[in-house]
């Protein structure tokens, strides 16, 4: 649904540029005798191209699921455009913490490191927490004398004339859009609210829709821990294993600079690359000794049981993938279909190297664990055999670095 809505209000901007573009020339046309409204079509027309590129920036921004390290970026983009198209050098967006009652500043222009740090305003309280409670836009002209202001600051650092603006979906507001007037202007245009309006409307669809999105990832998560820990209860020996292919792939996926998105892909596949076990003989799974030909077949089933299980949620079709193909080797000898090399996903890469390392090095029925320098030995001789030699050089990194850090000083 997020993803329909998304493409939805894409569509409608590229409609609105359209027609715009339409109207002006129609208009500039009809004008084409006086200069003088030439000239202020062609300044309104660049302030709603100015307004429908911003548009679609934040747009794009909040279709992609902007994770928790990037909603400060977003703040600050959204931000700065709402300054760019008055020409403003001061401003702000506050954001409402439910769990502490107040408004705090996430992005900011022209305002000192101090005020930011302190500005902690609860509903109703001052300018910012009245336009956030009442929900409506509210313009001081002289903030020094302004007795809320000081009350919302603390103190006050300029004079210039401001916009309280509530970021609201329907009657839902999650915060406020705070923009001061440029020196030298006595009031915003009509133009001016309007933009800023239409700007932190869409600001706080793409804010909704951003945590929209998070409720709908941490549900996903909590399923994929769930389904993780189904997995190590049936195969009891490996204990926490999926709990700590997880902590790795991610540390692994980040030391190989993968996008965000596919480092919480990496993620969800080192949870459940063993998924498929679920439809396998427990008794097989459990056995102490060394599998029977006819055992091991059954045993090289899972990757592809686990396909069957995961394909079908839309969500987690990428890692449906990189389940299917963590038993691949490099070079072509692993299963179920032989890939080598690029064939092989980089997860599937990626999840064949934490679960080769944890195999060695936990206990197991038929053996006990591996030494570290052993384990380490025998990754760098399955280098560009059965493992991928950039991951395995990655992997060897951080190892050692964790290594390092776990000694006692």
């Amino acid at each position: 649904m997020i993803y329909a809505l998304s493409a939805l209000v894409a569509v409608l901007l590229g409609v609105c540029g359209y027609l715009f573009a339409k109207l002006y020339k129609i208009r500039l046309s009809n004008n084409s005798h006086s200069n003088g409204k030439d000239y202020e079509l062609k300044k309104t027309w660049s302030r709603f191209d100015e307004l429908l590129g911003s548009l679609m920036v934040i747009h794009n921004l909040g279709a992609v699921g902007t994770g928790k390290t990037k909603q400060n970026e977003f703040f600050q983009i959204a931000l700065d455009n709402a300054c760019d198209l008055v020409s403003s050098t001061r401003g702000s967006v506050m954001v409402y913490d439910e769990s502490k009652k107040e408004l705090k500043i996430v992005a900011s222009r022209g305002i000192s490191r101090e005020i930011i740090e302190n500005t902690h305003i609860k509903k109703g309280e001052g300018i910012a927490g009245r336009a956030f409670e009442n929900g409506e836009i509210i313009f001081v002209t002289d903030p020094s004398q302004n007795p809320q202001y000081k009350g919302f600051m603390g103190y006050y650092e300029q004079t210039d004339p401001f916009i309280s603006l509530p970021l609201k979906v329907q009657e839902k507001v999650y915060g406020v859009l705070n923009v001061h007037l440029p020196k030298g202007s006595n009031s915003f245009s009509e133009y001016d609210l309007k933009f800023l309006n239409i700007l932190g409307g869409e600001t706080a669809v793409t804010l909704e829709n951003i945590r929209l999105y998070e409720s709908v990832e941490n549900f996903y998560l909590e399923m994929v821990q769930t389904l993780a820990r189904i997995i190590d209860a049936k195969d009891s020996y490996t204990g926490d294993h999926a709990a700590r292919a997880r902590e790795r792939a991610v540390k692994l996926a980040k030391e190989l600079n993968m996008p965000e998105q596919m480092v919480r892909y990496v993620e969800y596949a080192a949870l459940l690359h063993d998924i498929g076990k679920i439809g396998i003989d427990a008794r097989i799974l459990l056995k102490p000794g060394k599998l029977t030909e006819e055992e091991f077949s059954e045993i090289k089933k899972h990757p592809v049981i686990g396909y069957q299980i995961l394909a079908p949620i839309e969500f987690l079709a990428p890692v449906a993938q990189m389940v299917l193909y963590h038993q691949e080797w490099y070079n072509g000898a692993g299963y179920p279909d032989g890939l080598k090399g690029e064939e092989i996903p980089i997860g599937s890469r990626i999840v064949s190297t934490i679960d080769a390392w944890d195999a060695m090095t936990s206990d197991r029925p038929y053996r006990k664990a591996m030494p570290r320098e052993k384990a380490r030995e025998e990754l760098q001789k399955g280098a560009g055999k059965q493992f991928d030699p950039r991951v395995i050089d990655a992997f060897l990194r951080l190892e050692e670095k964790e290594y390092l850090q776990s000694k006692p000083q």
